[in-house]
């Protein structure tokens, strides 16, 4: 795949930072405080990558607006009681990023999270200058809705040929499907490469950094 593509966009929890377990902990708890269903770990990873009322709505149908306010205030809370930083990030990833760079590849970040939320974590791990531009479900349309990439591929200005979308949940390599561009999955986060596999991404990869192997040579 040398040469193939100019631009590469990540998602954040489950693919550049080793968040999940976290995250369903965090879900979890919010559903224990507001007395409802807790959901179970593969439930609550299935939602990762959507916007927070996306994934709310999702786990929690019959709850009533009022209540799933209370539990995004309580999830909100809890993740960021624990502080993300460079140790976070799945091992080799800031070296990945590095030589991504020299190499000149455009580097972005199309992420569930709120821009509130994405800021604070790209502040803690220290790797936010490694992207032209990052993208968020507050501020865009959620996945697997396209417009996030749409919005990231017009202002690089680099054709969706030449761009191509890494992720570990099927919400990211749906979107990259409905964007019309390539897509590599990756197995170190919400879901598993048999999983992963329908949405016919060019490979499923066990580690972000082994993109590094298959897009440099």
């Amino acid at each position: 795949m040398k040469d193939r593509f100019d631009l590469l966009i990540f998602d954040w929890d489950g693919t550049l930072v080793d968040s999940i377990d976290w995250i369903v902990h965090c879900v979890q708890t919010a559903a224990k405080k507001c007395d409802c269903a807790i959901p179970s770990a593969q439930a609550a990873k299935d939602i990762i990558g959507l916007s927070i009322q996306e994934a709310m709505n999702t786990l929690f149908p019959n709850v009533d607006a009022a209540i799933q306010k209370q539990m995004i205030s309580h999830y909100s809370e809890l993740f960021f009681s624990k502080q993300t930083t460079a140790s976070d990030l799945f091992s080799g990833v800031e070296e990945m990023l590095v030589e991504l760079k020299q190499q000149g590849y455009q580097l972005a970040v199309a992420t569930g999270k709120t821009r509130s939320g994405l800021d604070k974590v790209l502040h803690g791990t220290g790797i936010g200058d490694f992207f032209c531009i990052t993208r968020c479900a507050d501020e865009t349309a959620s996945k697997p809705h396209p417009l996030m990439l749409e919005q990231i591929m017009q202002h690089t200005g680099i054709s969706p040929e030449r761009t191509l979308m890494i992720g570990d949940s099927v919400h990211d390599l749906q979107m990259a499907q409905n964007a019309q561009i390539s897509s590599i999955g990756v197995t170190c986060g919400a879901h598993s490469a048999e999983i992963l596999q329908q949405y016919q991404p060019l490979f499923c990869i066990e580690q972000t950094t082994d993109l590094l192997e298959l897009i440099t040579g």
